[in-house]
């Protein structure tokens, strides 16, 4: 595990951005721990998440980058802050743009915001969490619409590590197979999980719980027990 994914995880842990307990996640899954990325709304703690996402590009995609796209909303805000961090902490100066929920018919109209997209740009896409991944099966065609792009990655802040349609991989694995681009996350719950136990942060009913959940919708892998959490 990297510094970077290390203060990640404790940054997510000290502003509460991460949580365990009982929710209901909008795939409506009931999950014993839930990751919100709006909790980071305020100067200090969207500079520091920009720069947790910047570290994560950098690392996992270099910095061949032209465009960060963010898909609306909490996409917008992550690429701002990540463009912006790219720029302050590794000399690069990137494009961000979004797309609209609803189609502008005036001034600076349709379904596009930001900075346009132009052949041969090579695009990072932004997501907070990913669950199921159907979200790129909108936010993809409206990418690759707009130009003729090459799509470097996408880049997440946690990957739950659950399967999406199907159950022998997880819906990042599945994404990257479906549209043919890597994908990666600042974190995987499985690095999270080991973080805490050595931390000693996890109580028993917690690791029973992940236990349960992750028999539920945790990959099923053939050769190995993927979700074998000791207490």
């Amino acid at each position: 595990m990297t510094q970077n994914q290390e203060d990640f995880i404790q940054f997510a842990l000290d502003t509460e951005a991460l949580k365990f307990g009982d929710f209901t996640l909008k795939s409506g899954r009931k999950s014993p721990f839930f990751f919100n990325t709006g909790v980071f709304n305020d100067g200090e703690t969207i500079e520091k998440l920009g720069y947790h996402y910047a570290s994560a590009i950098v690392h996992a995609y270099g910095e061949e980058i032209d465009v960060l796209f963010g898909p609306a909303y909490k996409g917008i805000p992550l690429a701002v802050a990540t463009a912006a961090a790219l720029k302050r902490y590794f000399n690069l100066n990137v494009r961000y743009a979004s797309n609209r929920k609803e189609i502008k018919d005036h001034g600076d109209a349709g379904i596009w915001f930001g900075s346009k997209l132009e052949d041969g740009d090579r695009v990072v896409m932004i997501e907070d969490v990913t669950t199921s991944g159907k979200s790129m099966d909108e936010t993809v065609p409206i990418v690759r619409a707009q130009a003729n792009v090459e799509i470097v990655g996408l880049m997440v802040s946690l990957d739950r590590h659950e399967f999406g349609s199907e159950q022998t991989m997880t819906a990042l694995e599945e994404v990257s197979k479906k549209y043919g681009f890597p994908t990666a996350a600042i974190v995987s719950m499985p690095e999270v999980i080991e973080f805490m136990k050595e931390c000693s942060l996890l109580e028993d009913i917690q690791v029973q719980a992940l236990k349960a959940y992750y028999a539920l919708y945790g990959p099923k892998k053939a050769e190995e027990d993927f979700y074998e959490i000791k207490t």
